[in-house]
C-alpha cells in the first residue's frame, strides 16, 4: 500500500468522481482509476460502487475513510516534524556540560525554549574528558569545556570568558592592592589541583604564570574552592600563607579572612566543543542563546 494510493481514495471520495479527483491532483484520470484499483486488490475489499452516473463509497470506503485520512495526516506529521529537525526547530540536542556551568547554561536554556520551544536539550553531567569522548563517539551533540584550544578531532567555538579570581589571605600585604598582577605573587606557595584533575585550568594557569616570568613555589593542592579557602585562612593564622586562583562563575563564594582580588590580564574561556563539519542549525540556536545578553 503506498500513500499515494490513500491520498487518490481520499480525492475520489471527496470529490464524488475519478475525473474530479484527477483536476484536483493534477494527473490524468486513467491513473486515478488504476491506482484506485490496485489498493482495491491490495485489500480485498471494494471501495467505490461506479455507475454512470455517480460513484460512491462502499459500505467498506465508508469504514475505511477516516483511516485513510489519519494515515495521510500522520504522514504529514512524519514529514513536518522531519522539516523541523533539519531546521534545528524540533528534535533532541545532548549536551555534555559541568556543574560549574550551570550558572550560564540553565539562563541560556530559559532563552532558547522561549526562541525554540519544539527543541529539547538534554543535559549530560561528566567530567571533562568523559564529555570530550562520547562527543567523539557520537553519545553527544555538543560539549562545555573550559579552554579554547584545539582539540584533536572536534571543533570548539568560544562561548563566553570568566575572569580569573586570586584568594589570598586577607592579612596578606598583596590584599591591600586592587588588582594582581602575576608577577605580584611570585615567591607565595600556590594551591593548584593536579594537572591529571583539570588539565585545561592547570595549563591556563602554569602557562599565564610562565609567560609572565614569575616563578611561583607549589603548595599544597587544591581540592574544592570552600576547602581551599578554609586552608589559606587556617595556615595564614599559623604563618604559612598561600594563595589559590579560581574562574569566577557568578557570585564570589563566601569566605572569612579572605581576600579576592581579580588577575590582571587573565580569563578563562569556555568553549562549546562540537565534531568537525557545517554546524547543525540545532547547535546554532544553542550558540545564540548562549550568548552573554549584552551581546544578543
Amino acid at each position: 500500500m503506498e500513500l499515494r494510493q490513500l491520498d487518490y481514495f481520499v480525492a475520489v471520495a471527496d470529490e464524488g468522481g475519478f475525473g474530479r479527483a484527477a483536476v484536483r491532483l493534477h494527473v490524468v484520470q486513467a491513473s486515478v482509476s488504476q491506482q484506485i484499483a490496485r489498493l482495491e486488490r491490495e485489500l480485498g475489499v471494494r471501495l467505490f460502487d461506479r455507475t454512470t452516473r455517480r460513484v460512491g463509497l462502499t459500505a467498506a470506503g465508508e469504514r475505511l475513510l477516516p483511516e485513510a485520512r489519519a494515515a495521510l495526516a500522520a504522514a504529514a506529521r512524519v514529514r513536518h516534524v522531519a522539516a523541523e529537525i533539519v531546521s534545528g526547530g524540533e528534535g533532541v540536542l545532548r549536551l555534555g556540560t559541568a556543574r560549574a556551568f550551570a550558572e550560564r547554561v540553565h539562563p541560556a536554556l530559559d532563552v532558547l525554549a522561549k526562541q525554540v520551544p519544539g527543541l529539547r536539550v538534554r543535559l549530560v553531567q561528566e567530567a571533562r574528558e568523559r564529555r570530550v569522548d562520547a562527543l567523539r563517539s557520537g553519545e553527544l551533540d555538543a560539549a562545555l569545556v573550559r579552554g579554547d584550544g584545539p582539540l584533536p578531532g572536534l571543533a570548539t567555538v568560544p562561548v563566553w570568558d570568566d575572569p580569573l579570581i586570586v584568594a589570598l589571605p586577607a592579612t596578606h600585604p598583596l590584599a591591600a592592592l586592587p588588582r594582581l598582577e602575576p608577577t605580584d605573587l611570585a615567591g607565595l606557595p600556590l594551591r593548584l589541583a593536579p594537572r591529571e584533575r583539570n588539565p585545561a585550568f592547570h595549563d591556563l594557569v602554569t602557562g599565564l604564570l610562565r609567560a609572565s616570568g614569575t616563578d611561583v613555589a607549589a603548595g599544597p593542592h587544591f581540592t574544592t574552592l570552600q576547602e581551599t579557602l578554609t586552608a589559606i585562612a587556617t595556615d595564614s593564622a599559623s604563618g604559612a600563607e598561600s594563595w589559590t586562583v579560581f574562574d569566577l562563575v557568578g557570585e564570589l563564594p563566601p569566605a572569612r579572612r579572605i581576600a579576592f582580588r581579580p588577575l590582571l590580564g587573565a580569563r578563562s574561556t569556555v568553549s562549546l566543543a562540537v565534531r568537525p563539519g557545517p554546524l547543525s542549525p540545532a547547535i546554532r540556536h544553542l550558540l545564540t542563546a548562549l550568548e552573554p545578553a549584552d551581546a544578543q
